[in-house]
């Protein structure tokens, strides 16, 4: 996946066992988080996630995490410490999650943020850089 491209719609079940979709998820601006329980980068990096979802969910930015988990307890666990309050989806398969593959995913945390339209604008934004495109699609 890269920059110009649409990105391909995914579904996979949420910590509850439904279905969740990126097409369910596209906002005026959306971000693809792919990350995993056991990643501390990954970790690391969530509450910068959180900030930007509560300064930016109200003004049209939608979330959708893919985690690379295999231990769905670990998982649930990681969501809740965490507060990923977005939807978040894992086939419970690491590093051959189907959406991993299908994206071109080989190391986490990996982002793609997508307009509108929902295609890719930006690949692995991370801090300000992140923020100001976001703001820019929300314009």
């Amino acid at each position: 996946m890269s920059v110009g491209q649409p990105a391909p719609d995914f579904k996979a079940p949420t910590p509850e066992g439904k279905l969740g979709s990126l097409k369910e998820s596209l906002g005026k601006a959306t971000l693809i988080d792919f990350w995993a329980s056991w990643c501390a980068p990954c970790r690391q990096e969530n509450p910068n996630v959180v900030a930007l979802y509560n300064d930016f969910h109200g003004k049209g930015l939608n979330i959708i995490s893919v985690s690379l988990d295999e231990d769905a307890a670990k998982w649930k666990d990681a969501i809740a410490k965490d507060k990923l309050i977005w939807t978040q989806v894992s086939n419970l398969k690491e590093m051959q999650d189907p959406i991993a593959l299908q994206y071109g995913v080989t190391q986490i945390p990996t982002t793609f943020l997508l307009d509108a339209s929902g295609k890719v604008v930006a690949v692995d934004l991370r801090g300000d850089n992140l923020k100001v495109k976001i703001k820019e699609l929300l314009r």
